[in-house]
């Protein structure tokens, strides 16, 4: 045995074979993404996206408001519209993660839950982990 460095085909086959083993044990398979923005005058000043993954969660990667719109409640809007239609597609968990010169207090006052964080005081940041159920 040796340790070797994966291609790209290596790379699909493994995930393929984890899925593969995964489907044992998810009883919720479900699809979709709510891939969002904000427009004013024509330009994007905010966007959002997020998948389902396993057991009907979705799992929010990427939240965004320009600089100048933050506390302006547009990266609310987009939060309440993405649960709206996470509903409607049959989600009942959100999660999501984010960094402490992020988010952190913007989504507790959505009434996202930490569920766990850590501390890199050697690198200088903490990272925090958000649950949301709906339905």
């Amino acid at each position: 045995m040796k340790i070797i460095d994966l291609n790209e085909e290596q790379v699909e086959d493994i995930e393929s074979r984890l899925n593969s083993f995964d489907e044992n044990h998810i009883a919720c398979k479900m699809n979709g993404c709510v891939r969002i923005g904000v427009e004013d005058e024509g330009k994007l000043i905010a966007g959002l996206d997020a998948c389902i993954t396993a057991f009907k969660i979705l799992y929010v990667s990427t939240v965004f408001v320009d600089e100048e719109y933050r506390r302006k409640g547009v990266g609310a809007w987009m939060i309440r519209e993405m649960e709206k239609r996470a509903a409607v597609m049959g989600v009942n968990t959100i999660r999501l993660d984010t960094f402490n010169w992020q988010g952190k207090e913007f989504y507790e006052a959505l009434n996202y839950q930490c569920v766990g964080h850590y501390d890199h005081a050697e690198d200088g940041y903490s990272e925090y982990f958000f649950l949301k159920r709906i339905n």
